[in-house]
Protein backbone atom coordinates (compact mmCIF):
# COMPACT_ATOMS: atom_id res chain seq x y z
CA UNK A 1 0.00 0.00 0.00
CA UNK A 2 1.64 3.42 -0.86
CA UNK A 3 1.52 5.46 1.81
CA UNK A 4 -0.12 8.94 1.71
CA UNK A 5 1.87 10.95 4.56
CA UNK A 6 2.03 14.83 4.51
CA UNK A 7 3.54 17.45 7.02
CA UNK A 8 1.98 20.89 6.94
CA UNK A 9 3.01 23.46 9.19
CA UNK A 10 0.35 25.42 11.32
CA UNK A 11 -0.05 29.23 9.84
CA UNK A 12 3.34 31.09 11.45
CA UNK A 13 0.56 33.70 13.07
CA UNK A 14 -1.74 31.05 14.63
CA UNK A 15 0.53 28.44 16.41
CA UNK A 16 0.44 30.77 19.32
CA UNK A 17 -3.00 30.28 19.49
CA UNK A 18 -3.18 27.04 18.92
CA UNK A 19 -0.63 26.51 21.59
CA UNK A 20 -2.40 28.09 24.56
CA UNK A 21 -5.41 25.72 23.68
CA UNK A 22 -3.09 23.00 23.70
CA UNK A 23 -2.51 23.69 27.07
CA UNK A 24 -6.20 24.79 28.60
CA UNK A 25 -8.37 23.22 26.15
CA UNK A 26 -6.09 19.85 25.95
CA UNK A 27 -4.52 19.50 29.07
CA UNK A 28 -1.16 20.01 27.73
CA UNK A 29 -0.53 21.56 31.00
CA UNK A 30 3.41 21.29 30.41
CA UNK A 31 4.46 21.90 27.41
CA UNK A 32 7.80 21.96 27.81
CA UNK A 33 10.80 18.79 28.72
CA UNK A 34 14.03 20.91 29.50
CA UNK A 35 14.24 23.28 26.53
CA UNK A 36 11.87 21.51 24.29
CA UNK A 37 8.89 22.68 22.97
CA UNK A 38 6.38 19.76 22.84
CA UNK A 39 3.55 20.99 20.92
CA UNK A 40 4.48 20.53 17.25
CA UNK A 41 4.02 23.51 14.83
CA UNK A 42 3.12 20.96 12.27
CA UNK A 43 0.13 18.40 11.99
CA UNK A 44 -0.05 15.16 9.90
CA UNK A 45 -2.47 14.35 7.58
CA UNK A 46 -3.22 11.38 5.51
CA UNK A 47 -5.87 10.00 3.35
CA UNK A 48 -9.13 7.71 3.89
CA UNK A 49 -7.15 4.58 2.94
CA UNK A 50 -4.18 5.29 4.86
CA UNK A 51 -6.33 5.64 8.09
CA UNK A 52 -8.59 2.70 7.35
CA UNK A 53 -4.78 0.43 7.08
CA UNK A 54 -3.56 1.17 10.29
CA UNK A 55 -6.88 1.14 11.86
CA UNK A 56 -7.36 -2.40 10.47
CA UNK A 57 -3.70 -3.35 11.51
CA UNK A 58 -4.30 -2.15 15.01
CA UNK A 59 -7.33 -4.02 15.33
CA UNK A 60 -5.88 -7.25 14.01
CA UNK A 61 -2.74 -6.42 16.88
CA UNK A 62 -5.39 -6.00 19.45
CA UNK A 63 -7.47 -9.37 18.80
CA UNK A 64 -4.44 -11.13 18.51
CA UNK A 65 -2.62 -9.88 21.86
CA UNK A 66 -5.85 -10.45 23.73
CA UNK A 67 -5.62 -13.99 22.49
CA UNK A 68 -1.71 -14.05 23.73
CA UNK A 69 -2.00 -12.59 27.15
CA UNK A 70 -5.23 -14.85 27.89
CA UNK A 71 -2.68 -17.90 26.92
CA UNK A 72 0.02 -16.55 29.24
CA UNK A 73 -1.96 -16.64 32.30
CA UNK A 74 -1.61 -20.20 32.37
CA UNK A 75 1.96 -20.41 31.45
CA UNK A 76 4.21 -19.51 34.51
CA UNK A 77 7.32 -21.00 32.33
CA UNK A 78 6.92 -18.60 29.48
CA UNK A 79 5.89 -15.82 32.19
CA UNK A 80 9.43 -16.16 33.66
CA UNK A 81 11.27 -15.27 30.38
CA UNK A 82 9.53 -11.64 29.64
CA UNK A 83 11.98 -10.05 32.50
CA UNK A 84 9.33 -9.51 35.02
CA UNK A 85 10.82 -8.29 38.81
CA UNK A 86 10.15 -11.64 40.87
CA UNK A 87 6.86 -9.16 42.56
CA UNK A 88 5.21 -8.95 39.51
CA UNK A 89 6.27 -12.88 38.96
CA UNK A 90 4.78 -14.24 41.56
CA UNK A 91 1.18 -11.57 41.52
CA UNK A 92 0.58 -13.00 37.74
CA UNK A 93 -0.48 -15.91 39.63
CA UNK A 94 -3.61 -14.53 40.64
CA UNK A 95 -4.68 -13.88 36.95
CA UNK A 96 -6.76 -16.69 36.65
CA UNK A 97 -9.95 -15.35 37.00
CA UNK A 98 -9.76 -13.01 34.54
CA UNK A 99 -12.58 -12.54 31.66
CA UNK A 100 -11.77 -10.26 28.93
CA UNK A 101 -15.97 -9.31 28.60
CA UNK A 102 -15.55 -7.58 32.56
CA UNK A 103 -13.09 -4.92 31.83
CA UNK A 104 -11.95 -2.59 29.74
CA UNK A 105 -8.71 -3.21 27.22
CA UNK A 106 -7.23 -0.27 26.35
CA UNK A 107 -3.72 -0.20 24.26
CA UNK A 108 -1.90 1.62 21.52
CA UNK A 109 -0.02 0.12 18.98
CA UNK A 110 2.72 2.56 17.28
CA UNK A 111 3.69 2.84 13.85
CA UNK A 112 6.59 3.77 11.70
CA UNK A 113 6.80 4.90 8.29
CA UNK A 114 9.77 3.11 6.99
CA UNK A 115 11.72 2.27 3.49
CA UNK A 116 9.31 -0.97 3.34
CA UNK A 117 6.07 0.49 4.44
CA UNK A 118 4.60 0.27 7.55
CA UNK A 119 6.00 -1.03 10.88
CA UNK A 120 5.18 -1.61 14.53
CA UNK A 121 7.33 -0.98 16.77
CA UNK A 122 5.59 -1.62 19.92
CA UNK A 123 2.08 -2.18 21.97
CA UNK A 124 1.93 0.08 24.55
CA UNK A 125 -0.15 -2.18 26.52
CA UNK A 126 -0.43 -1.32 30.47
CA UNK A 127 -1.07 2.31 30.68
CA UNK A 128 -0.84 4.04 27.03
CA UNK A 129 -0.67 7.95 27.57
CA UNK A 130 -1.88 10.74 24.59
CA UNK A 131 -5.07 10.05 25.37
CA UNK A 132 -6.09 14.17 25.13
CA UNK A 133 -3.71 14.54 22.40
CA UNK A 134 -5.14 11.97 20.64
CA UNK A 135 -8.38 13.44 21.18
CA UNK A 136 -8.33 17.12 21.07
CA UNK A 137 -5.59 18.29 19.37
CA UNK A 138 -6.86 17.38 15.84
CA UNK A 139 -10.32 18.90 16.19
CA UNK A 140 -8.37 22.46 17.86
CA UNK A 141 -6.17 21.95 14.14
CA UNK A 142 -8.62 21.24 11.49
CA UNK A 143 -9.93 24.72 12.08
CA UNK A 144 -6.60 26.12 10.18
CA UNK A 145 -7.09 23.22 7.30
CA UNK A 146 -9.91 23.03 4.96
CA UNK A 147 -11.01 19.65 3.54
CA UNK A 148 -9.64 18.06 6.74
CA UNK A 149 -11.40 16.37 9.81
CA UNK A 150 -9.94 14.40 13.00
CA UNK A 151 -10.76 10.73 13.21
CA UNK A 152 -12.01 8.97 16.34
CA UNK A 153 -12.10 10.23 20.08
CA UNK A 154 -10.56 8.10 22.16
CA UNK A 155 -12.09 9.20 25.39
CA UNK A 156 -15.43 8.75 24.02
CA UNK A 157 -14.19 4.54 23.24
CA UNK A 158 -13.24 4.44 26.46
CA UNK A 159 -16.35 5.88 28.08
CA UNK A 160 -18.97 4.17 25.92
CA UNK A 161 -16.80 0.71 26.87
CA UNK A 162 -17.47 1.50 30.96
CA UNK A 163 -21.08 2.03 29.93
CA UNK A 164 -22.21 -1.12 29.41
CA UNK A 165 -20.50 -2.24 32.53
CA UNK A 166 -20.96 0.58 35.30
CA UNK A 167 -24.46 2.62 35.66
CA UNK A 168 -24.97 6.31 35.04
CA UNK A 169 -23.85 7.75 38.39
CA UNK A 170 -21.53 5.10 38.93
CA UNK A 171 -18.31 5.97 40.29
CA UNK A 172 -15.14 5.66 38.52
CA UNK A 173 -11.93 5.38 40.30
CA UNK A 174 -9.07 7.45 37.83
CA UNK A 175 -5.73 5.80 39.77
CA UNK A 176 -2.39 7.48 38.98
CA UNK A 177 0.74 9.12 40.74
CA UNK A 178 -0.98 11.68 42.48
CA UNK A 179 2.12 14.23 42.80
CA UNK A 180 3.12 14.07 38.90
CA UNK A 181 1.42 16.68 36.65
CA UNK A 182 2.19 14.67 33.55
CA UNK A 183 -0.19 11.78 34.84
CA UNK A 184 -2.48 14.30 36.56
CA UNK A 185 -3.14 15.78 33.26
CA UNK A 186 -4.47 12.65 31.40
CA UNK A 187 -6.30 11.48 34.30
CA UNK A 188 -8.33 15.08 34.44
CA UNK A 189 -9.07 14.68 30.81
CA UNK A 190 -11.17 11.43 30.96
CA UNK A 191 -12.89 12.68 34.41
CA UNK A 192 -14.38 15.65 32.63
CA UNK A 193 -15.56 13.57 29.98
CA UNK A 194 -16.94 11.12 32.01
CA UNK A 195 -18.70 14.06 34.60
CA UNK A 196 -20.24 15.51 31.55
CA UNK A 197 -21.81 12.36 30.45
CA UNK A 198 -23.55 11.78 34.07
CA UNK A 199 -20.46 9.71 36.38
CA UNK A 200 -18.99 10.13 39.41
CA UNK A 201 -15.42 10.18 39.75
CA UNK A 202 -12.49 10.15 42.26
CA UNK A 203 -8.78 10.96 41.72
CA UNK A 204 -7.11 8.09 43.79
CA UNK A 205 -3.73 7.02 44.38
CA UNK A 206 -3.64 2.97 44.23
CA UNK A 207 -2.98 2.71 47.78
CA UNK A 208 -6.41 4.81 48.42
CA UNK A 209 -8.30 1.51 46.78
CA UNK A 210 -8.50 -1.33 49.40
CA UNK A 211 -10.79 -4.79 47.97
CA UNK A 212 -13.54 -6.46 50.05
CA UNK A 213 -14.46 -9.83 48.10
CA UNK A 214 -12.34 -8.68 45.17
CA UNK A 215 -14.66 -5.74 44.63
CA UNK A 216 -13.06 -2.14 44.41
CA UNK A 217 -13.73 0.45 48.04
CA UNK A 218 -12.17 3.87 48.32
CA UNK A 219 -10.83 4.68 51.53
CA UNK A 220 -10.73 8.32 50.72
CA UNK A 221 -12.07 10.76 53.79
CA UNK A 222 -15.61 12.32 52.39
CA UNK A 223 -15.32 9.93 49.15
CA UNK A 224 -15.52 6.49 51.19
CA UNK A 225 -17.54 3.76 49.37
CA UNK A 226 -17.61 1.17 46.53
CA UNK A 227 -15.86 1.83 43.09
CA UNK A 228 -17.83 1.02 39.83
CA UNK A 229 -14.76 1.04 38.10
CA UNK A 230 -11.28 1.84 37.93
CA UNK A 231 -9.02 3.92 35.05
CA UNK A 232 -5.76 3.04 36.01
CA UNK A 233 -2.63 5.26 34.93
CA UNK A 234 -0.01 3.65 37.23
CA UNK A 235 2.62 1.11 35.89
CA UNK A 236 1.68 -1.78 37.21
CA UNK A 237 5.69 -2.51 38.00
CA UNK A 238 5.13 0.14 40.10
CA UNK A 239 3.66 -0.87 42.34
CA UNK A 240 5.54 -3.29 43.80
CA UNK A 241 6.84 -0.02 45.32
CA UNK A 242 4.23 0.45 47.81
CA UNK A 243 5.15 -0.13 51.13
CA UNK A 244 2.16 -2.16 52.08
CA UNK A 245 1.37 -5.40 49.66
CA UNK A 246 -2.25 -5.47 50.42
CA UNK A 247 -2.24 -2.22 49.00
CA UNK A 248 -1.39 -3.65 45.24
CA UNK A 249 -2.47 -7.37 45.41
CA UNK A 250 -6.05 -6.82 45.13
CA UNK A 251 -5.81 -5.38 41.65
CA UNK A 252 -4.23 -8.93 40.12
CA UNK A 253 -7.53 -10.53 41.03
CA UNK A 254 -10.01 -7.64 40.82
CA UNK A 255 -13.19 -8.44 39.87
CA UNK A 256 -14.10 -4.37 39.59
CA UNK A 257 -14.77 -3.52 35.93
CA UNK A 258 -11.10 -1.71 35.00
CA UNK A 259 -9.19 0.00 32.52
CA UNK A 260 -6.73 -1.73 32.02
CA UNK A 261 -6.66 -4.80 34.09
CA UNK A 262 -3.39 -6.39 35.23
CA UNK A 263 -3.33 -8.64 32.40
CA UNK A 264 -1.94 -5.92 30.16
CA UNK A 265 1.81 -6.46 31.61
CA UNK A 266 1.84 -9.77 30.01
CA UNK A 267 1.92 -8.01 26.96
CA UNK A 268 3.19 -4.87 27.75
CA UNK A 269 7.05 -6.86 27.63
CA UNK A 270 9.27 -5.99 24.50
CA UNK A 271 10.40 -9.78 25.33
CA UNK A 272 6.71 -11.17 24.33
CA UNK A 273 8.53 -11.98 20.70
CA UNK A 274 10.69 -14.58 22.63
CA UNK A 275 7.65 -16.97 23.56
CA UNK A 276 5.41 -16.44 20.62
CA UNK A 277 5.77 -19.84 18.95
CA UNK A 278 5.13 -21.32 22.47
CA UNK A 279 1.81 -20.18 23.31
CA UNK A 280 -0.21 -22.05 20.70
CA UNK A 281 -1.75 -18.82 19.23
CA UNK A 282 -1.66 -17.52 15.16
CA UNK A 283 -0.68 -14.01 15.13
CA UNK A 284 -0.03 -12.80 11.85
CA UNK A 285 -0.23 -9.59 12.05
CA UNK A 286 2.45 -9.30 14.74
CA UNK A 287 4.66 -11.32 12.71
CA UNK A 288 4.23 -9.69 9.71
CA UNK A 289 4.49 -6.00 11.34
CA UNK A 290 7.07 -5.73 13.96
CA UNK A 291 11.06 -6.35 13.17
CA UNK A 292 12.65 -9.72 13.85
CA UNK A 293 12.94 -9.82 17.84
CA UNK A 294 15.99 -11.50 19.72
CA UNK A 295 17.37 -12.20 22.64
CA UNK A 296 20.53 -10.05 23.27
CA UNK A 297 22.43 -13.22 23.85
CA UNK A 298 21.74 -14.39 19.97
CA UNK A 299 23.39 -11.14 18.82
CA UNK A 300 27.61 -10.50 18.12
CA UNK A 301 28.46 -7.66 19.98
CA UNK A 302 29.21 -4.44 17.29
CA UNK A 303 26.32 -5.41 15.04
CA UNK A 304 24.48 -2.45 13.50
CA UNK A 305 21.40 -3.91 12.46
CA UNK A 306 20.07 -4.09 15.56
CA UNK A 307 18.81 -1.75 18.44
CA UNK A 308 18.00 -2.76 22.00
CA UNK A 309 15.00 -2.25 24.16
CA UNK A 310 14.28 -2.69 28.12
CA UNK A 311 11.93 -4.94 28.51
CA UNK A 312 9.72 -2.73 30.60
CA UNK A 313 10.66 0.75 29.09
CA UNK A 314 8.58 3.29 28.13
CA UNK A 315 8.43 6.73 25.93
CA UNK A 316 11.17 5.58 24.51
CA UNK A 317 13.74 5.32 27.32
CA UNK A 318 16.61 3.12 27.00
CA UNK A 319 16.62 2.61 23.43
CA UNK A 320 19.94 1.97 22.06
CA UNK A 321 19.47 3.95 18.50
CA UNK A 322 23.18 5.19 18.47
CA UNK A 323 22.79 8.70 16.26
CA UNK A 324 19.83 9.49 18.57
CA UNK A 325 21.74 9.90 22.01
CA UNK A 326 24.71 10.73 23.50
CA UNK A 327 27.97 8.64 23.44
CA UNK A 328 28.06 8.46 27.32
CA UNK A 329 24.35 6.91 27.13
CA UNK A 330 25.15 4.69 24.48
CA UNK A 331 27.88 3.28 26.74
CA UNK A 332 25.44 2.69 29.87
CA UNK A 333 23.04 1.19 27.42
CA UNK A 334 25.71 -1.11 26.30
CA UNK A 335 26.74 -2.44 29.69
CA UNK A 336 23.36 -3.21 31.17
CA UNK A 337 22.56 -5.14 28.12
CA UNK A 338 25.82 -7.02 28.97
CA UNK A 339 25.23 -7.33 32.38
CA UNK A 340 21.86 -8.00 32.39
CA UNK A 341 20.65 -9.45 29.19
CA UNK A 342 17.48 -10.85 30.82
CA UNK A 343 15.83 -7.69 31.14
CA UNK A 344 16.53 -6.38 27.60
CA UNK A 345 15.60 -7.96 23.81
CA UNK A 346 17.42 -7.00 20.45
CA UNK A 347 15.42 -5.74 17.63
CA UNK A 348 15.78 -5.69 13.87
CA UNK A 349 16.60 -2.37 12.97
CA UNK A 350 14.50 -0.76 10.22
CA UNK A 351 15.12 2.42 8.28
CA UNK A 352 12.56 5.57 9.66
CA UNK A 353 11.65 7.44 6.41
CA UNK A 354 11.46 10.72 7.60
CA UNK A 355 8.89 13.47 6.17
CA UNK A 356 10.15 17.01 5.16
CA UNK A 357 8.36 19.77 5.66
CA UNK A 358 7.38 23.03 3.72
CA UNK A 359 11.23 24.34 5.17
CA UNK A 360 13.47 21.58 4.04
CA UNK A 361 13.41 20.19 7.66
CA UNK A 362 13.51 16.62 7.96
CA UNK A 363 11.27 15.09 11.02
CA UNK A 364 10.72 11.27 11.86
CA UNK A 365 7.08 10.41 12.70
CA UNK A 366 5.37 8.00 14.88
CA UNK A 367 1.73 7.27 14.67
CA UNK A 368 -0.11 5.87 17.70
CA UNK A 369 -3.48 3.54 17.11
CA UNK A 370 -5.23 3.63 19.73
CA UNK A 371 -7.77 0.12 20.31
CA UNK A 372 -10.34 -0.15 22.90
CA UNK A 373 -11.79 -3.48 22.83
CA UNK A 374 -10.20 -4.11 19.89
CA UNK A 375 -11.58 -1.13 17.69
CA UNK A 376 -10.26 1.50 16.61
CA UNK A 377 -10.07 4.43 18.79
CA UNK A 378 -7.86 7.57 17.45
CA UNK A 379 -4.75 8.79 16.59
CA UNK A 380 -1.70 9.91 17.63
CA UNK A 381 1.03 11.61 16.68
CA UNK A 382 4.99 12.24 17.50
CA UNK A 383 7.51 14.11 15.62
CA UNK A 384 11.03 14.01 16.15
CA UNK A 385 14.23 15.11 14.78
CA UNK A 386 15.78 12.00 15.66
CA UNK A 387 14.87 8.60 14.83
CA UNK A 388 14.22 7.60 18.11
CA UNK A 389 10.65 8.52 19.20
CA UNK A 390 11.36 9.56 23.05
CA UNK A 391 10.30 11.82 25.87
CA UNK A 392 11.57 14.81 23.84
CA UNK A 393 9.51 14.50 20.39
CA UNK A 394 6.56 16.82 20.16
CA UNK A 395 2.67 16.14 19.92
CA UNK A 396 1.35 16.28 16.79
CA UNK A 397 -2.48 16.46 15.64
CA UNK A 398 -3.62 13.58 12.74
CA UNK A 399 -5.72 14.64 10.65
CA UNK A 400 -7.69 12.97 7.62
CA UNK A 401 -8.34 14.48 4.52
CA UNK A 402 -12.59 14.39 3.76
CA UNK A 403 -12.73 12.09 0.63
CA UNK A 404 -10.21 11.15 -1.96
CA UNK A 405 -6.33 11.98 -1.14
Amino acid sequence: MKQVVDLALIPEDKYSEYRYDAIFKAYKWDPQVGDHNTVAKHVVMIDQETARQLERYAEQLSEETMLMEEALINKPKLVKKLGFPGKIEKAIRRLSGYKRSQNVRLMRFDFHPTTNGWAVSEVNSDVPGGLAEASILPRLACRFFDGCEPRKHVGHSILEAFSDKVNENGTIAFVHATSYSDDRQVMEFLSDYFLDHGYNTVFAAPDHIVWKDRKAFCIIEGREGPVDGIARFFPLEWLTGLPRKSAWMGYFDCETASCNHPVAILTQSKRLPLVWDELGVDIPAWKSLLPETRDPKEIKPGDGGWIYKPALGRVGEGILITEAISQKESKLIEKSVRRYPESWVAQRRFESKPLKDANGESWHLCVGVFTVNGKSAGFYGRLSPYPRIDYRAKDIPLLVLKGGK
